[in-house]
């Protein structure tokens, strides 16, 4: 095949056809991440505006809601502007830009759930040494840790898909630029590169996610020690559901990422990549915050006050 320097766009050819279903499922997947935007936001201006919430814990929240609500609006934009208007191309730098910002946002998502899964285990396995093993300054250390891990794995994931010559097929079966599918355009040896792909991602997914299974193993068996069966189901309740996000989020980025590529499929990488940059935020508020008490009741306090305010008339 012909070769072309990295001045041609890139064709995205989308999630969705322009047939009823698939029209019908792109306002599902509009709808749910308006959701996620939303529910996000008001985690975050809740955590804000709150003095009560100024606590490790709820700053790792915060953090978490910032970096949902940046890649669901670096992705489904671009997505919907895509598929109503019928232009698909994208040029190199929005490409790299894409890649740059998605692997930024979950290299650094997936260390943050390790951050908060170990506040966890320090608030429920050593209550009384909480702000002595979660004292802010870890607390800030591990979020910028985290910040400039995911950075510096899609600068390097960025700059190095973009340096290969792409071939004239330069159409790309997926709804985002992502580096796994755009390598596979390319018209040179990538073998070198996938390895130390592979390899960052052991580091960037293996390794938090051992560390996030570890902390939730001391939990609940911190938890089978309790004496209350009330405090063990409600233990139970919150580390299932935090659970199930997290093996949405590491599933989805395991099966992109870590696949052996003789066993890739277009269609089965668009519909996992949609639950981990769409699906997974709008859980994200549900699970950490919604369901906590503490922070439906600032939130009720919140509405409340919104309400007693009157409008003034002059």
């Amino acid at each position: 095949m012909e070769k072309s320097n990295t001045t041609i766009d890139f064709i995205l050819l989308g999630l969705f056809n322009h047939t009823r279903l698939h029209l019908f499922l792109f306002i599902v997947v509009m709808t749910i991440a308006i959701a996620s935007l939303n529910g996000n936001a008001l985690i975050l201006l809740l955590i804000l505006l709150d003095s009560r919430f100024h606590t490790p814990m709820y700053f790792l929240l915060s953090q978490l809601s910032l970096m949902d609500m940046t890649l669901v609006s670096t992705i489904v934009p671009k997505m919907a502007a895509d598929y109503l208007s019928g232009k698909k191309s994208i040029s190199p730098a929005g490409c790299g830009l894409q890649i740059f910002v998605s692997l930024t946002l979950g290299g650094g998502e997936s260390f943050l759930l390790a951050a908060m899964s170990y506040d966890r285990y320090v608030a429920v396995c050593h209550p009384l040494r909480y702000p002595v093993l979660m004292s802010w300054q870890l607390c800030l250390r591990m979020t910028v840790g985290s910040w400039f891990l995911g950075a510096a794995d899609g600068l390097m994931q960025a700059a190095a898909t973009l340096s290969f010559p792409f071939c004239r097929a330069n159409e790309i079966d997926h709804f985002f630029c992502e580096a796994p599918i755009l390598v596979r355009l390319a018209c040179a040896d990538t073998s070198v590169f996938e390895n130390v792909m592979y390899i960052c991602c052991v580091l960037m997914l293996l390794v938090p996610f051992s560390l996030i299974l570890t902390s939730y193993s001391l939990i609940l068996s911190s938890v089978l020690q309790m004496h209350t069966t009330e405090a063990r189901k409600k233990a139970f309740s919150t580390c299932s559901s935090h659970l199930s996000v997290v093996g949405l989020f590491y599933g989805a980025a395991i099966f992109i990422y870590m696949r052996p590529k003789s066993y890739r499929s277009d269609n089965h990488d668009k519909v996992v990549s949609a639950f981990y940059t769409i699906f997974t935020p709008v859980l994200n508020p549900l699970i950490y915050s919604l369901r906590n008490s503490e922070v439906k009741g600032a939130l009720k306090r919140w509405l409340r006050k919104c309400a007693n305010v009157k409008p003034q008339y002059t």
